[in-house]
């Protein structure tokens, strides 16, 4: 092993929803250890900031302003990627969406898009980027960004968790089918992380200034139910995403990483307003704190 093994010098990375949140921290990863990006989002503002970055990090960019929800638009970006750089070393599928319903109040059209956003578009996406990879020869590395809610019961939000859910099937089943070529097929599954979209910043370039802070009582159930006691950066997202892609991760495959601050690891156990971890609410008392009652 050696420190350059971190490198993704002169590879050739996607990433889609690339333009804000932990798509854009990807991006940055990805140019910050050596790649040229492309990056595919629905906001054409924000792949030109994104791109002016990755440029500003020494690395060439090419903003595709694209819906993912568009199989058409997934395989031109992808096509504009071959015809500029001639080649594809890393895909990121990122671009994904939710909305809060209970699945007996959503719609039909509703929960097949969940569906088309989060587990089709990634599908279209390796459809058209792995024969790439493998003309090149060199094997290559695909990143799906999926969630906890992919791991778990997800109320209110069970069409998004079964988009997940799928992606992460998915990944496994990729990891077997493209090993041959050298490709490897790997998922993160975040929890809460910090991103403009749930600050308040949804339109135009990621601006720090138009982004709220999370209310006193957010945070404090934060730091009950995420062992870490805090939310994630997008950035460290972005770092786990590069690892994966590097050389670091050559023997790792069909993986499937938490990024979240412990969460999945605990399971429903959280601490108590004393600090103490119970398999209870915060106000709902451990065995040892009913003894001193």
């Amino acid at each position: 092993m050696q420190t350059s093994d971190i490198l993704l010098t002169d590879q050739v990375a996607i990433v889609t929803g690339g333009g804000g949140g932990i798509g854009r921290s990807i991006a940055l990863a990805m140019a910050t250890f050596g790649a040229d990006v492309v990056i595919g989002d629905i906001v054409p503002e924000r792949t030109e900031e994104v791109a002016e970055r990755v440029r500003e990090l020494g690395r060439r960019a090419l903003p595709v302003p694209m819906d993912v929800m568009d199989p058409e638009q997934i395989r031109g970006m992808i096509a504009k990627a071959d015809e500029t750089f001639g080649r594809v070393d890393i895909l990121v599928n990122n671009a994904g969406g939710v909305s809060f319903k209970p699945l007996l109040q959503m719609s039909d059209n509703s929960f097949r898009r969940h569906l088309e956003i989060n587990l089709v578009s990634a599908f279209v996406a390796v459809k058209a980027a792995a024969p790439i990879m493998i003309r090149g020869g060199r094997g290559g590395s695909i990143i799906n960004i999926s969630s906890i809610e992919g791991e778990r019961a997800a109320p209110n939000v069970g069409a998004y968790a079964a988009g997940k859910a799928g992606m992460i099937n998915l990944t496994k089943t990729l990891a077997l089918e493209l090993s041959d070529h050298g490709i490897r097929v790997n998922a993160i599954t975040p929890d809460h992380t910090v991103t403009p979209g749930n600050r308040g910043n949804r339109t135009g370039p990621v601006d720090p200034s138009k982004q709220r802070e999370r209310a006193p009582n957010a945070t404090e159930g934060m730091q009950a139910i995420i062992p870490l006691g805090r939310e994630s950066h997008s950035d460290e997202v972005g770092s786990v995403a590069a690892f994966l892609a590097s050389s670091l991760a050559s023997y790792v495959t069909g993986v499937i990483m938490p990024v979240d601050g412990g969460t999945s690891a605990g399971s429903g156990w959280m601490r108590t307003q004393k600090g103490v971890w119970a398999l209870h609410d915060k106000l709902a008392a451990t065995p040892a704190e009913r003894m001193q009652q």
